[in-house]
Formats: C-alpha cells, structure tokens, sequence
C-alpha cells in the first residue's frame, strides 16, 4: 500500500510506502492504545462517579460492590458452617470418649469428677442459628480444654492399670500345682507328728509322686536346697519383701539365680523331709512373716481389683 504526503501548495510531497505486517502492527498498536484508553476512561469515570455519588454511575458501583460482598459473605458463611458441622462431629466423639473413659475409670478405680476444674460440660454443637467466627473459635478454645481434661483423666488411668497390673504380675496368685486338692489350710492346726496345736504357715495340697509344682508368680529362685524340715525346697523371691516357698518336693528344677515366669515348672511334687505323703507345702512370706496364701490366690481369680485389697499393707501402693 502507498501512500503520497504533499503540503497544502503541493510543492513538497513525500511518498509512504506500508507493507502487510507493518499494517497489521500498525493496527494492533492503535488497537491497544485505544484499550487502555478505555479502560483509564472507565475507570476515572466510575472512581469519580462514586466519589461525587452521580446518579447511575454510583447506583451501578453500588451494585457492584454489593454483589462481590454479598459472593464474598456466602462463601465465608459456607466456611463457618463446614467448621461448624466439623466441631460438632468433634464434640459428639468426645462425648463418646468421656463415656469410655468413665467406664475404664471404674476399672482403673478411678473417680473422674476428681481430675475435673469445673463442672461437666458438654452436648452436640446444634445451633437454630448460623454461628459466628467468635463463637466457633470460643467453641475450639472448650474443646481444647475438654480434650487436655480427658487427656489427663486417660493418663492418670493407663498409670493406675499398669500400677495393678504389675500388682498382679507380682502378687503369687497362679495356683502352683493343676492336679492336686487342699488337704490342709494355713492356720492352727493339730500336729501330724507331735499331736499337739501348731501353726501350718501355708497350705497343703495333695497330689501324687511326679505332679509338676507351678510358679505361682515370676521372680528370682532364691533358695534351692534340702531342709531337714521342708525337705527339698524352693523359694523365689517376688520383689518388695514377697517370697513363695514350695516344699517336700521329690526333684528340683531351678537352682539359686534362675529367673521364672509365672505357670512355670520349678519342682516335681515328693515326700522329703517332715512329711507324712506325697504333697505340695506352699508359703506366701511378706518380710520375712507368714500369710494366708488363700488370700492371694482367691483375689487372683477375683480380679486386679480384689487382688490388691487383698496384698499386704507393705505391698499396697
């Protein structure tokens, strides 16, 4: 395309000659300069006419604005309500571990209104209103403090389970022979040798040559010998001043410093030493001073509970 350029008396002229692409440039040049153009115009006349409140101008950015408030409050409320909903399947689950927890507590034997600062609290989050942002962050700040209450409580439990467990790991409540029956109690009784009242400090149980004698709870083998009286004896140490004795024994299993575990094999039933038949003599010592063994091993079958009652004030922690 040419173009020919010439002054008002025609006596200068000048020729322009424009290629395709520099006409296409050309265009698109003008193209954004009147864009921007535009949309400094729109922009000044809406600015100005929301500053000075023009009639339709200040209706329209009104409109405007009100529907970007409007889009952006829905989407905030939306958000509010999905916390909401979360917060409340978050109570509802604490509720259901509060009622867990009371359950173990009594097993545990432990009050939970003790490790409580304040009264109980506590319910679905269901509203006939839409919360606020204030609210649901008042409703974190609770939950958080239920769940370090029920963290403490659930702590304070596991500790007093263990506490009983070790109990009764430690207390002698396994019976240390299957096949045999009590023929004699622990208390006074008449002597079979002298016929005179004497102390039985354990008790009997009558079973043939060969039974096996059990560990009535684990520990350390702490005598194993022949006593003139008990005839062939082991003694394990249980740890806090409890010993089991098992005496009259036809053959030994363990030696001094073994370690055994509850239920195992430490002796064969026998008639050694002052005895009158085959049988299982079974002591239960606390420092050193003989108990009822029927206590230990009634409140092993009763459970954890009964089995600490049943220990010793020295053992009782």
């Amino acid at each position: 395309m040419h173009f020919i350029i010439t002054d008002g008396w025609g006596t200068k002229s000048r020729a322009v000659h424009l290629s395709g692409t520099r006409l296409v440039l050309a265009g698109l040049t003008v193209s954004v300069a009147l864009m921007l153009a535009a949309a400094g115009l729109y922009h000044w006349v809406f600015l100005k006419g929301a500053r000075e409140g023009w009639p339709v101008v200040g209706t329209l950015v009104r409109w405007i604005v009100k529907d970007e408030v409007a889009q952006r409050d829905r989407f905030v409320r939306e958000n509010l309500d999905a916390m909401a909903r979360q917060l409340g399947e978050m109570q509802a689950k604490l509720m259901q571990l509060d009622a867990l927890g009371e359950r173990v507590s009594g097993l545990a034997g432990v009050n939970p209104a003790e490790l409580r600062s304040g009264p109980g609290r506590g319910g679905a989050l269901v509203s006939g209103r839409p919360l606020s942002a204030q609210e649901l962050q008042a409703t974190l700040s609770e939950l958080d403090r239920l769940a370090e209450s029920r963290t403490d409580l659930l702590t304070v439990m596991e500790s007093r389970l263990l506490d009983q467990r070790i109990k009764k790991m430690m207390a002698p409540s396994q019976r240390p022979i299957h096949d045999g029956h009590a023929s004699s109690a622990f208390g006074w009784r008449i002597d079979p040798f002298t016929g005179r009242s004497a102390l039985h400090t354990g008790i009997d149980f009558q079973a043939d040559t060969g039974t096996p004698i059990l560990a009535a709870s684990g520990g350390v083998v702490v005598t194993q010998e022949h006593h003139p009286a008990y005839g062939n004896m082991v003694e394990v140490d249980h740890g806090n001043g409890l010993v089991t004795r098992y005496a009259h024994a036809s053959k030994l299993d363990v030696k001094k410093g073994d370690l055994v575990k509850r239920g195992q094999k430490i002796a064969e039933v026998g008639n050694t030493g002052r005895s009158t038949g085959p049988h299982l003599h079974f002591e239960v010592l606390v420092q050193g001073v003989p108990q009822d063994p029927k206590k230990f091993l009634a409140a092993g079958r009763q459970g954890p509970q009964a089995l600490a009652q049943g220990l010793p004030a020295p053992l009782r922690r």
